[in-house]
């Protein structure tokens, strides 16, 4: 078996998105891409990508690198990222390149490629995922070794780029079916009568199939809300259901 399939068949195989992770960071390394740097969100709108809390993010960037580039809000000036969102595909930072030569990036894009060259973000490709909602957006970028260039990229690329295409797509949609270890944390009690309530059980059914007070079952479904940041139980259960806390089989 070829090391492509077999890691395809590991991945396709993994049970949780640590492992998931792992699995393709060590993959892409061998390529020479030793950064990732995974970003997927439900909820894009016109004006914005959601609530930070809902995105899943996946890196391993550094972690003063993150808190600059996410905490100071750099990404919703970095011209890949920007790339990504409009686009489909996979994209090379030869963009970059042209980008600074044309002269026309704001100071705000500037400020983000001199923040990327201060870490040694100087070279890549990006691939950007196809959704099948306007609300939805999935991308990766690759980021290629220090003191590796971009030609050097383009020549790996030339060589395997299909190969690394298809193995962060299978990635992006392999992590879509598991559940989010860094989603917005419910109680085992909370998951259960969300479950019940996408059955279409009312407040009166889950207290007698649970052997519990209404009053405690909408408790449990208040503090539901809370937790992942909604204001009624139908948004509750849809956004439980998006990061797979749902109906999931244990072990």
């Amino acid at each position: 078996m070829s090391q492509v399939m077999s890691h395809l068949l590991a991945l396709t195989s993994a049970r949780t998105d640590e492992e998931l992770w792992s699995l393709h960071c060590d993959h892409m390394a061998i390529y020479g891409f030793d950064r990732l740097f995974y970003g997927f969100t439900r909820y894009r709108t016109s004006s914005s990508l959601g609530d930070p809390e809902d995105w899943v993010i996946l890196s391993t960037q550094s972690p003063d690198y993150m808190e600059t580039f996410l905490g100071e809000g750099l990404y919703t000036h970095a011209p890949m990222i920007r790339w990504a969102l409009e686009n489909n595909g996979a994209c090379s930072w030869r963009l970059l390149e042209e980008l600074v030569n044309t002269g026309m990036l704001t100071e705000n894009e500037r400020r983000v490629i001199a923040f990327n060259r201060k870490h040694d973000v100087t070279a890549g490709y990006t691939p950007s995922f196809r959704s099948v909602s306007d609300r939805t957006k999935g991308a990766i970028g690759l980021v290629a070794k220090p003191g590796m260039t971009q030609d050097e990229v383009e020549e790996v690329w030339a060589e395997h780029g299909d190969a690394i295409t298809v193995a962060n797509s299978v990635m992006h949609l392999k992590l879509l079916t598991l559940p989010y270890s860094g989603a917005r944390p419910l109680t085992k009690r909370q998951i259960e009568v969300l479950q019940w309530v996408g059955d279409g059980k009312t407040t009166q059914d889950i207290a007698v199939l649970l052997e519990l007070t209404p009053a405690t079952v909408e408790k449990h479904l208040r503090l539901a809300r809370e937790a992942l940041g909604v204001e009624t139980t139908a948004q509750a259960v849809l956004k439980a259901a998006f990061y797979n806390k749902m109906f999931v089989l244990e072990g």
